[in-house]
């Protein structure tokens, strides 16, 4: 008989992969004119309607469409993604590109992965739990859709998993500790 893992919430291993976080400067932009004066951006209109300005530090990928509206993606933490949409705005404004206002930042979603030390009992996870998609043929991993907060988990029977939609941090580390009771109560999850 398998025993249970003896893995704290807290030690679950959590790490930010992408935060997605967007803001509109509400005003038209030239994205020919920004494509003159900075090398580290790429713009085919004819492949696609925006420009991707990149950065080094934090490293990340803003999408700038001519309507105003942002993009970023690629940032490890809520902090690093304002900080590269407000240093991307910071570099327009240095090259004269006119920016009226003040970008507001808004989180759109967090991918996050997990390690709960332990295996998962997918099969019988897929009978117990509500809000689950398990098709092994399809896809490994048992999809779960949870309620509060709401975000969706992939779980596998490795006892790794990744975490989506969330909106802030905190919402990651709820969901994931959250679905380590969840598994732990219904004693789904086992020593490796």
């Amino acid at each position: 008989m398998s025993q249970e893992p003896s893995a704290d919430p807290e030690d679950l291993d959590i790490s930010i992969v992408n935060v997605v976080a967007t803001t509109s400067l509400d005003q038209k932009i030239d994205l020919l004119a920004i494509r003159k004066v900075f090398r580290n951006v790429e713009y085919r209109p004819k492949r696609f309607p925006g420009l991707v300005f990149r950065l080094k530090r934090p490293k990340t990928a803003t999408l700038i469409f001519s309507t105003g509206k942002m993009v970023c993606t690629g940032a490890k933490s809520e902090k690093l993604a304002r900080s590269a949409v407000r240093k991307v705005v910071r570099e327009l404004k240095k090259q004269d590109i006119i920016i009226l206002k003040n970008p507001e930042i808004v989180v759109q979603n967090i991918v996050a992965s997990a390690n709960l030390h332990g295996k998962i009992d997918l099969e019988t996870a897929a009978d117990v739990l509500d809000n689950v998609m398990y098709e092994p043929e399809q896809f490994p991993g048992l999809i779960y859709r949870m309620g509060d907060p709401k975000t969706v988990l992939l779980l596998f029977t490795s006892g790794k998993l990744v975490c989506t939609g969330a909106k802030s941090e905190g919402m990651v580390y709820e969901s994931v500790a959250k679905v380590y009771g969840v598994l732990k109560d219904y004693s789904l999850l086992f020593e490796a």
